[in-house]
C-alpha cells in the first residue's frame, strides 16, 4: 500500500501517547450515555446461537456506522462489474432446493461486482487490500446474493466489532492519511489487541492481496451456509469460485508502480478482455458437511476465522461463472447495484455465524442510506426476473403503479390477494434449528484458537510466498510510528512462526518478546490462561495444505495475458506476424511497443502500427516482453527499452531478447543468469519464430520468482 510518511520531527520509537480526548476517567458508552459492559460480543440467544433484534448497543453502533458516508460505499467503495450467467453442470438436489443448482438445463443470468475494501472510490486498483467477489443471480425464484470475498476468512468473529476494524482500516482521522492503506498505527493498533484477526492478517500480508486481475483470483463466501432439500434436511456449505486461468499475484514493486501507471489497472483489464472476447470463467466449487458432522473439526463451523481445508473436505466442483458482457453505464449498474447475503432463494439459508448474522442486519440499512430509498430494488440493475407482488407502497422515488384499494393482508376486498405460498409450492421458510439457550453477551470457547490456521497458512506457502508475506509486514509495521505497537504484533507473530516472527523483527531492528505482550482483550476473562487462549497449533493433523499457495495453480494457458512486442524501422514483417498470430491465437492480448507512436517500416516496406510508445506504458502493465531483433537498429537500442527490459527481468516476467542486447553495459546482471534461467528466452539466430513454443510456455507459468535471490 502507499508509504505512510511520518510526520516532520517525528520519533518512530517515541512512547505511546494517548489522544488529547482521552481520559482515565471516561468510560464507554452509547449515544444516549448508557455505560456498556460488553463491547465486543452481540446479543445472541446462547454462545452459539443467532444474534438477536433486540440488541439496541449493536443497531445503534451499527447503524451509526452505516450512515457515516453518503453516497459513497463505506467499505468496497472502488468496484467494477460485469454482466455473465451461470451453468450448473450436476445437479445438488440432494443437498438443496434451490432451482437454479437442481436444474442444469437452467442458464442463470448474473451481474458480479469486484472491490477493494478500504479505499475510497477514487483510489487505485493496485492496493494491498482484501478484494469483495459478490454476485447477484437472478434466478426464477427471486434475487439470490452471494457476498464475498477472495479471501476466506475474515478479520473478526463478531459483527459488532465491524465499525472498530473498518475505523482503525481507514485513514487516519486527524490527517484523512493515508489513503487505501493500512500501513498506519491504528491499524495495527487494533489488530495487535485482535489476536483473532491473526488467520486473516496472514492471508492479506500474502500475494493474495494484490492479485494480478479480477480474473485471476479466487471467490470464497467466507461464512458457513446450509442447503435445505426438499425433505428439509440440512447440510452445511462452503462457497468456492476457482478461476479458470489460475491465482496469480504481481509483485510489490509492480504493484506500486502500477498505481502510479495506470490505477485503472483492474477495471481495465477486466473490460479489454470482455471486449476482446476473452471471457472471464470461474467453476463453483462447494464444501459440504452433514449436521451431524458439524463438531467433527478441531475449529467451529460458525467462526468466520476459520477455513475447512480442503485435505478435510475435498471442493465439489458443481458449475461455471462467465462473464461476456460490460455494462452500458458504470453508475447505474456498478455503482448502484445493492448486495445482500439476506437475499435468498428457497433451498439456501443462514446460520449463526455472528459476522453473518450482523450483516443480515447492516446490508439493507447501507442500501437505504447509500440510495435513498427503500425502494432500491426498483432500480433496472436490481429488479428480480421473478415477479413481485406485495403490499409494500410508496416511499422516495417509487416506480412501480399499483392499482387498487389494498396495500394490506389479509384483505377480503381483493379476495385476499397475494396469498401467502405455501413451502412445497415454492413458499421460502427458514431452517427450523432447535433453540433452547440462555440471553448472553459472550463469545463461544470454540472461538478461542486464533493461531492453529494462521500457522497452516504460513507454512504452506512456497519460499517466494513467505518472502513476500514476511517483506509486506516488514513495510507495513515499518510504517508504524510507535514501537509499543510494533513489539505486540512481534509476540503475536510469534505464536504464529517463530521464522516469521524472527525475520520480521531483523527488519524492523528489533528483537522478539521473550513472552508475548499477550494484548487485553475484554471478549475473554483476564484470569483465563494463555494455554485456554491459544489452543496448541499442533492440535490441526494437516501441517500444510496445497490449496492455500498458489505455487500449485493453474500454469498452462496464456489467455488475456498481455504481452508487449517491442518492435521498431528495419524489422522482420513476415517474422513479426507469424508470431503475433500465434499468440492471438493463443488468445493472449498483444500490444506493440516502440519509441515513437504512428507505424514503423519492415524490411519489405510494410507499416505496423504502433500501439503504445515508451512515454505511453510501461512494462509493469504486461505480463510478459518479447523484443524483435535490433542488432543493426542503434534508435531502439536506448535507455527506454533498457529499463523496459530490466524493470520485466526485476519483476520476474518472462523474456524474449536477441542475444545481442544483453552485451549492453546495463544489461550485466540479466546476462549472468540468462544462460541459466528459466523465463529469459535468447533469440540467437535472428528468427524468433524458433523460440516461439518455449516463450509460450513460460509465459503460461506466469513469473519465475526464484529470480529475486538475484537481486
Amino acid at each position: 500500500m502507499d508509504a505512510h510518511k511520518n510526520k516532520p520531527g517525528t520519533d518512530k520509537t517515541k512512547s505511546l501517547q494517548p489522544d488529547t480526548e482521552n481520559s482515565e476517567q471516561q468510560q464507554l458508552s452509547t449515544n444516549q450515555g448508557l455505560l456498556i459492559n460488553d463491547n465486543q460480543n452481540s446479543l445472541k440467544a446462547g454462545e452459539r446461537g443467532p444474534t438477536l433484534m433486540e440488541d439496541f448497543i449493536f443497531r445503534e453502533k451499527i447503524l451509526h456506522f452505516d450512515h457515516e458516508r453518503i453516497p459513497e460505499r463505506v467499505v468496497h467503495a472502488r468496484g467494477a462489474g460485469a454482466h455473465g450467467y451461470f451453468e450448473l453442470y450436476e445437479s445438488l438436489k440432494h443437498y438443496t432446493k434451490a432451482k437454479f443448482l437442481t436444474d442444469t438445463s437452467k442458464k442463470t443470468p448474473v451481474f458480479v461486482r469486484f472491490s477493494t475494501v478500504a479505499g475510497s472510490r477514487g483510489s487505485s486498483d493496485l492496493a494491498r487490500d482484501v478484494r469483495g467477489f459478490a454476485i447477484k443471480f437472478y434466478t426464477e425464484e427471486g434475487n439470490y446474493d452471494l457476498v464475498g470475498n477472495n479471501m476466506p476468512v475474515f478479520f473478526i468473529q463478531d459483527a459488532i466489532k465491524f465499525p472498530d476494524l473498518i475505523h482503525a482500516a481507514k485513514a487516519e482521522p486527524d490527517n484523512e492519511i493515508p489513503q487505501a492503506a493500512t500501513a498506519h498505527d491504528t491499524f495495527w493498533d487494533f489488530i495487535s489487541l485482535m489476536p483473532e484477526s491473526m488467520h486473516m492478517i496472514m492471508w492479506a500480508m500474502s500475494d493474495r492481496a494484490i492479485p494480478r486481475s479480477f480474473s485471476r483470483m479466487e471467490g470464497f463466501g467466507v461464512h458457513t451456509f446450509r442447503f435445505i432439500n426438499e425433505n428439509d434436511v440440512s447440510t452445511f456449505v462452503k462457497f468456492h469460485w476457482k478461476p479458470l486461468l489460475g491465482v496469480h499475484s504481481v509483485a510489490w514493486d509492480e504493484a506500486q508502480k502500477i498505481s502510479g501507471k495506470d490505477p485503472d489497472f483492474h477495471r481495465r483489464d477486466l473490460w479489454d478482455a470482455i471486449e476482446e472476447g476473452l471471457f472471464p470463467e470461474w467453476e463453483l466449487g462447494v464444501q459440504l458437511v452433514p449436521e451431524d458432522k458439524e463438531f467433527d473439526f478441531n475449529f467451529d463451523l460458525l467462526d468466520p476465522t476459520k477455513l475447512i481445508p480442503e485435505e478435510l473436505i475435498p471442493v465439489k466442483i458443481i458449475g461455471k461463472l462467465t462473464l461476456n458482457k460490460n455494462p452500458e453505464n458504470f453508475f447505474a449498474e456498478t455503482e448502484q447495484i445493492a448486495f445482500h447475503p439476506g437475499h435468498l432463494v428457497p433451498g439456501i439459508d443462514f446460520t449463526n455465524d455472528p459476522l453473518l448474522q450482523g450483516r443480515l442486519f447492516s446490508y439493507t440499512d447501507t442500501q437505504l442510506s447509500r440510495l435513498g430509498s427503500a425502494n432500491f430494488h426498483e432500480i433496472p440493475i436490481n429488479r428480480p426476473l421473478a415477479p413481485v407482488h406485495n403490499n409494500q407502497r410508496d416511499g422516495h422515488m417509487r416506480q412501480t403503479i399499483n392499482a387498487g384499494k389494498t396495500s394490506y393482508q389479509p384483505n377480503s376486498i381483493r379476495s385476499g390477494c397475494p396469498f401467502q405460498t405455501k413451502i412445497e409450492d415454492g413458499g421460502f421458510s427458514s431452517y427450523a434449528e432447535p433453540l433452547n439457550a440462555t440471553k448472553i453477551r459472550e463469545r463461544s470457547k470454540s472461538f478461542f484458537d486464533h493461531f492453529s490456521q494462521a500457522t497452516l497458512f504460513f507454512n504452506s506457502q512456497s519460499v517466494h510466498e513467505k518472502r513476500h508475506l514476511i517483506n509486506a509486514l516488514k513495510f507495513e509495521l515499518g510504517k508504524v510510528e510507535l514501537a509499543e505497537i510494533r513489539l505486540r504484533m512481534l509476540g503475536l507473530l510469534s505464536l504464529i512462526s517463530a521464522e516469521l516472527a524472527t525475520e520480521v523483527a531483523e527488519g524492523l531492528g528489533m528483537t522478539v518478546p521473550d513472552k508475548p505482550m499477550y494484548p487485553i482483550n475484554e471478549s475473554v476473562p483476564a484470569d483465563a490462561a494463555i494455554e485456554d487462549y491459544q489452543p496448541s497449533i499442533t492440535s490441526s493433523t494437516i501441517k500444510k495444505s496445497k490449496a492455500l499457495s498458489m505455487e500449485f495453480t493453474v500454469k498452462n494457458t496464456i489467455k488475456a495475458r498481455k504481452i508487449a512486442l517491442i518492435i521498431n524501422n528495419g524489422m522482420d514483417g513476415a517474422v513479426f506476424n507469424s508470431i503475433k498470430t500465434r499468440l492471438v491465437a493463443e488468445n493472449a492480448l498483444v500490444k506493440t511497443v516502440a519509441p515513437n507512436l504512428g507505424f514503423v517500416q519492415s524490411l519489405s516496406n510494410d507499416k505496423i502500427k504502433v500501439d503504445f510508445s515508451f512515454l505511453t506504458t510501461s512494462s509493469v502493465l504486461f505480463d510478459a516482453v518479447f523484443v524483435f531483433d535490433i542488432e543493426n537498429n542503434s534508435a531502439l537500442l536506448n535507455n527506454d527499452l533498457i529499463q523496459f527490459v530490466k524493470e520485466a527481468y526485476m519483476h520476474c516476467k518472462p523474456l524474449a531478447l536477441p542475444v545481442h542486447l544483453l552485451d549492453h553495459e546495463e544489461m550485466a546482471a540479466v546476462k549472468v543468469y540468462a544462460e541459466t534461467e528459466m523465463g529469459i528466452i535468447l533469440i540467437k539466430d535472428g528468427d524468433a519464430n524458433e523460440v516461439l513454443e518455449e516463450f509460450i510456455k513460460a509465459v503460461s507459468a506466469h513469473r519465475f520468482w526464484e529470480r529475486e535471490a538475484n537481486f
